[in-house]
């Protein structure tokens, strides 16, 4: 045991993961996936060079359940985690690690948004699509999905281990590893075209993913949004923090002066080029009391920090149902509608149930419309059968604004819907 305490994390690791990959299926499943779609990736893993996101050796591990049982998984997914957070802490004690992995943080974001957005456009097409092609449609829907799923796990990751590495003094400035940790690396493609994904095994089918290191390359680079991390602020804006807008002749306030305070670090963060505690500090600002945040919104406005107030709102996507809905409350009452329903609409990868939640209490504090806004959004971008699973909480209160969302975004939609709600036991 003592041994193995002071074993070097990337090399432990790599013998696992070795040991993992040699007695699951290497042709089928998620493993056979990944080394399909990105072998040069695995490689580097399976040699210990790279640091593979937990996502991927949790799906390793239920290609292990398959083979052994899922008790035998469950048992081996303890050793494995804890290898893992090991691996991750010696690879996060690295020089510049809080850059790098504030950079990968905003690829992953980004990699999220896109795939949110590819979902609602494919959504929109299934909707007039013939049979011939529904079916292909709804193949890159579940691709679509998945990405955002994979993409929103990754970023959770790094938050965590950003905070771990904001929370450590800094490193003497040293040169960086020649490749340090690189598995977060943009995608060049949006993936394999949808002839090539039917040929997959229907097990892995619906939960392969094409995110990050798993995209092979194509033709389709022009198509994906940046996925440079943004350059520090310049010019003259940035030279001294604007002064917060107040009444005249009136002192300024604890939220004026706290919204002076994180206006004035961030552009001290971004200037530095410190990206990594830029959003670090925009998650927690996502968090302040909802009345806050239009004012905040306006001063980043001002100073130029447009972009972190399109972090801020997607980190504020996040929260808790009521949180959500009080937030989206308090922008709308604030005159900003579109940051409102901007917000509703990124609110809707949580939950069916969660979503059904939200729209109770919307609908509870007269909020109509707005519940409306993130049913219909909901309704886009997923299939009918999890819309439906959104009523559970209370079906004579839900189904009917859910059926008015559905007819807004189309008749085959709201027929698509009824049929699922009565399939699952609903008069619809």
């Amino acid at each position: 045991m003592a041994a193995g305490q002071h074993a070097d994390p990337a090399r432990e690791f790599a013998d696992y993961l070795r040991g993992l990959v040699g007695r699951i299926d290497q042709d089928g499943g998620w493993c056979g996936v990944f080394l399909r779609r990105d072998p040069d990736g695995m490689r580097a893993c399976l040699q210990g060079r790279e640091a593979p996101p937990w996502d991927v050796v949790e799906a390793l591990l239920n290609d292990l359940a398959a083979v052994y049982g899922r008790d035998a998984a469950a048992q081996e997914l303890t050793h494995a985690r804890a290898l893992h957070q090991r691996l991750l802490r010696h690879v996060d004690t690295r020089p510049g690690a809080r850059e790098r992995l504030g950079e990968r943080l905003d690829q992953m974001l980004k990699e999220q948004h896109y795939a949110s957005e590819r979902q609602a456009e494919l959504a929109e097409l299934l909707q007039s699509a013939s049979p011939f092609d529904a079916e292909r449609l709804r193949l890159d829907l579940a691709w679509a999905q998945d990405d955002h799923e994979r993409a929103t796990a990754r970023a959770a990751e790094l938050r965590v281990r950003l905070q771990q590495v904001a929370g450590r003094p800094r490193p003497e400035p040293r040169a960086a590893p020649a490749d340090p940790d690189p598995f977060f690396a943009p995608r060049q493609g949006m993936g394999a075209p949808a002839d090539d994904l039917a040929q997959e095994p229907s097990a892995a089918r619906r939960f392969a993913r094409r995110g990050a290191r798993y995209a092979p390359g194509g033709d389709d680079a022009s198509m994906m949004p940046p996925t440079t991390a943004p350059s520090a602020p310049r010019g003259a804006r940035y030279a001294q923090v604007p002064e917060p807008t107040q009444p005249p002749g009136t002192a300024p306030g604890p939220e004026v002066r706290s919204t002076a305070a994180t206006v004035a670090q961030l552009i001290a963060l971004r200037s530095a080029g410190r990206t990594g505690e830029a959003h670090v500090l925009l998650c927690e600002a996502a968090r302040r009391p909802p009345g806050q945040l239009p004012m905040l919104a306006e001063e980043l406005y001002r100073a130029g920090l447009a972009a972190d107030w399109a972090t801020l709102l997607w980190e504020a996507a996040s929260l808790p149902p009521a949180e959500l809905v009080a937030v989206a409350d308090a922008l709308a009452a604030a005159g900003r509608s579109d940051d409102s329903g901007k917000l509703l609409r990124q609110g809707v990868g949580r939950p069916a149930s969660e979503i059904g939640e939200a729209a109770l209490v919307m609908a509870d504090a007269g909020r109509r419309v707005q519940a409306e806004v993130l049913l219909e959004a909901f309704l886009r971008v997923r299939t009918p059968e999890e819309a439906a699973r959104i009523v559970a909480a209370d079906p004579d209160r839900l189904i009917p604004p859910l059926l008015k969302a559905a007819e807004t975004v189309s008749g085959n939609c709201r027929r698509d819907l009824s049929h699922a709600l009565r399939v699952a036991g609903y008069r619809a």
